[in-house]
């Protein structure tokens, strides 16, 4: 199968979710995870029409997407790998949202950046669902407090919660906790869901979704 009808493939099922969870068609955009791929492997899936993209390391899509993005301007580019504060500035100026804000030194140097460069990029906090001690992503029950700082101190765009739930386990108690501190932080988008899982986390409220290799193939 060829990768756009692949993406197609994609595409049908979540719309197919949206409609059996009751939610509204278009409720869920589709983040394509293009980490490894080169950019001859990413430019059909731009030209099949699909216009945000996923990367995990900022300096793997520094290599590719400047030029990309050149091409073809409306592209939507997300940071959805983990942050390391010394690559904050290189992220703010290449990327349109960061889903991987997870602690106070991090949300402090994007900050500084977004100020610095005159850039205002739309932000996610992730959450350790899992308290997972290998995995990025604050601890749920500081989500709250970590958002309000965000806002109320940095003044940064906090539009949504992200979550990697254990690779291990139903994710569905992990989207629905998900789903639960997002209300409590008056948020309503929430990245969740990835290829294995997508359609679960729609019916648990998803507004955006991760998919690389039910899209590329295998990595």
């Amino acid at each position: 199968m060829e990768v756009e009808e692949r993406l197609n493939e994609v595409l049908s099922r979540i719309r197919a979710s949206e409609k059996s969870g009751n939610r509204p068609e278009n409720a869920v955009s589709l983040v394509a995870v293009s980490k490894t791929f080169d950019a001859e492997t990413i430019r059909p899936v731009i030209e099949a029409g699909q216009r945000v993209f996923g990367e995990n390391r900022v300096q793997e899509a520094q290599a590719k997407w400047p030029a990309l993005k050149r091409e073809t301007p409306d592209i939507e580019l997300h940071l959805i790998g983990p942050l390391q504060s010394n690559k904050a500035a290189d992220a703010v100026a290449l990327f349109d949202v960061i889903e991987t804000i997870d602690r106070e030194k991090i949300a402090r140097a994007v900050a500084a950046e977004m100020k610095r460069q005159g850039r205002d990029i739309r932000l996610y906090v992730q959450v350790n669902t899992g308290l997972e001690p290998q995995k990025a992503g604050i601890a749920p029950e500081d989500a709250a407090a970590f958002v309000a700082l965000c806002r109320d101190e940095l003044a940064l765009n906090i539009e949504g919660l992200m979550c990697i739930p254990p690779f291990d386990e139903n994710p569905g108690p992990h989207f629905a906790l998900l789903a639960k501190l997002a209300g409590q932080c008056g948020l309503s988008r929430l990245s969740m869901g990835m290829s294995g899982d997508f359609e679960t986390a729609i019916a648990f409220g998803a507004t955006g979704v991760r998919v690389g290799s039910a899209i590329f193939g295998a990595r």
